[in-house]
């Protein structure tokens, strides 16, 4: 099997790991003290937790942009906000946003140490990036600020993105989190 895998550092790996088995629905493969690994089937991926409170707070975040899942359906965006808005995890959903020189529709989501994930979907291939105002389907792309604190607010394809603005956002939606 080929999958790709991915290595994080984490302050708290059980808030990691708490986090990632509603992500993705599978529990950790392998669990030992500090460390953590995901065997999880859709996607293919080898996600690994290494708990490094040291290293997160010096900066390891940064140098990560955002990460992500690609879906083949608006309707599997939807269905994955609405589960993990069920699991207690704020979430911002965007449709027909240019991001990443595509048009997606898109739910975001932060980990326990502000990592943002998107689970998204490709609608059309766009020649610009977000500042282009590309849309499909007759709806604009928008791009717009979010408040702080809002999922995917450390990203650059993300709700806050300083991008074109726009009218109304077409949906930005953002439940909250038990006990944040």
């Amino acid at each position: 099997m080929a999958r790709v895998q991915l290595a994080l550092n984490v302050s708290d790996v059980n808030a990691a790991v708490s986090f990632y088995s509603k992500l993705f629905g599978v529990g950790p493969a392998k669990r030992r003290p500090g460390y953590a690994n995901f065997a999880v089937e859709v996607p293919p991926l080898k996600l690994v937790l290494i708990e490094n409170p040291a290293a997160r707070e010096a900066g390891v975040a940064g140098a990560l942009n955002h990460l992500g899942v690609e879906v083949e359906s608006t309707g599997e965006v939807t269905a994955a906000a609405a589960r993990l808005a069920g699991l207690g995890l704020a979430t911002a959903t965007e449709e027909a946003t240019t991001c990443c020189y595509a048009v997606q529709d898109k739910v975001w989501v932060d980990d326990p140490d502000g990592a943002p994930w998107e689970v998204y979907t490709v609608l059309a291939d766009a020649d610009a990036d977000a500042d282009a105002g590309v849309g499909v389907a007759g709806r604009p792309a928008v791009q717009r600020e979010a408040e702080p604190g809002t999922p995917g607010s450390a990203c650059a394809c993300g709700p806050v993105c300083g991008g074109i603005g726009g009218p109304e956002p077409l949906a930005l939606t953002v439940a909250p989190v038990a006990g944040r």
